[in-house]
């Protein structure tokens, strides 16, 4: 996994390399995930959690430039089952069977950025979400239990759309929805779909 993430490091740093004529730009950025997924098919109730990480950006033109970022961040979703037990003949509840997904993850976003004026844009492109960890916790009457779960992908592919708005030159905020087009989970694994968007400010040094 190591060698894979160093490899798309490698590929999105030399994306900007190339053409020295245009100064590139280079920030730090952090905000808000709000993760949605969808397990059996059946969408569980949403995951927050914070991002944070660096980004460069290369201009192309003084419409279009190209920007790469790599973050960490958790994904998943939480649900619950009402647990019973049998008591002689009867069946009683012993309360809610509660689940945690939690899937840590270094993301690699590459988008294309078309400016509509100078302190304004959109962004399409791809995020490359490595998974560090997939974790499962259960909280039932009888305790809390965690396990690793090898049911996930080691990389997951969201394709995404965004906004930017410079408040300065150097402050600005942004927000993007990544899609759960594709399936998280490994062949043969339990099919599972996460769909996130992810909100914040960041800070470009001049």
């Amino acid at each position: 996994m190591k060698k894979n993430i160093f490899f798309v490091l490698l590929v999105a740093a030399s994306t900007f390399i190339n053409a020295q004529s245009t100064p590139m730009s280079f920030g730090v950025k952090g905000g808000y995930t709000l993760s949605s997924m969808k397990y059996f098919g059946e969408k569980l109730d949403s995951k927050s959690y914070f991002y944070a990480g660096i980004l460069a950006e290369k201009p192309i033109s003084s419409k279009f430039s190209v920007q790469a970022e790599v973050l960490y961040t958790q994904l998943g979703g939480k649900d619950s089952y009402p647990g019973v037990q049998l008591v002689g003949n009867e069946i009683v509840s012993v309360g809610d069977m509660k689940f945690d997904y939690k899937l840590n993850q270094i993301q690699v976003p590459i988008s294309a950025k078309y400016y509509f004026i100078p302190n304004f844009s959109a962004s399409v492109g791809m995020n490359f979400g490595f998974n560090i960890s997939s974790k499962i916790t259960t909280d039932t009457i009888f305790g809390e239990m965690s396990g690793e779960s090898d049911g996930i992908k080691t990389l997951n592919l969201f394709p995404f759309l965004g906004a930017e708005y410079k408040i300065t030159e150097k402050f600005f905020v942004d927000a993007r929805y990544n899609f759960n087009f594709f399936e998280a989970n490994k062949e043969n694994a339990v099919p599972t779909k996460i769909g996130f968007l992810q909100a914040g400010v960041g800070y470009r040094f001049k």
